[in-house]
């Protein structure tokens, strides 16, 4: 791969301001006006929204490291300049060696020739710097290039931060235009779609 070229269920919340009565007229209580029905709008605080199927998604370029036979190759990553252009699975994970992202892309290097076949490239995302990203690799032989996401600008792009408290595990599968066409979006963070799973999403667009 050249490396020019990863649905969350929120309750809506309705905040109603308060008037206290005037004290020196107790007779006449001031209520507060009915608040505004906007279906969907308010949101769980940290739970931000996460791009529509069918919308294009959010461009970005990040650093990051693939590591192949040993040898580990630094570069930049833009998600509207990648080529071959094809289909794109983006998973984000909140941290290089955590059990859960471990278990993860261990997982997808497994099954990688499932994604190949397809014609389809996956990104890995997470807050960690390109040096973190190496080591990572390296240990796991993971086969997808890492991506550093420092700042976490990607995942707010992306709608899937967390305040302060990094992000959440998320799976994007684009289209070879860029569109996205499918997302899991983890709200605890200890689940993941399957290699067959994303797959099979694969599959759905090469049969479109």
């Amino acid at each position: 791969m050249n490396p020019r070229s990863s649905v969350p269920q929120t309750d809506a919340l309705t905040k109603l301001g308060h008037v206290p009565p005037n004290s020196s007229t107790p007779t006449r209580v001031a209520h507060p006006a009915p608040a505004a029905s906007t279906p969907g709008r308010a949101k769980v605080a940290g739970m931000a929204k996460t791009p529509e199927l069918g919308a294009p998604a959010p461009d970005f370029t990040l650093d990051g490291v693939q590591v192949t036979a040993g040898e580990a190759v630094r570069a930049q990553y833009s998600l509207f300049a990648r080529q071959p252009a094809g289909p794109l699975v983006l998973a984000f994970y909140p941290g290089d060696g955590t059990p859960m992202c471990t278990r993860q892309l261990c997982s997808y290097t497994s099954g990688f020739e499932s994604f190949e076949g397809l014609g389809a490239a996956v990104w890995g995302i997470s807050p960690q710097d390109v040096g973190s990203h190496d080591r990572f690799a390296r240990k796991h032989n993971l086969k997808m290039p890492l991506l550093a996401d420092t700042g976490l600008a990607v995942s707010r792009l992306y709608g899937i931060t967390l305040g302060g408290a990094g992000l959440r595990r998320s799976v994007f599968v684009l289209d070879s235009a860029g569109i996205l066409r499918w997302k899991h979006v983890s709200l605890v963070g200890l689940t993941f779609p399957g290699t067959k799973t994303i797959a099979s999403q694969l599959a759905a667009l090469a049969a479109a």
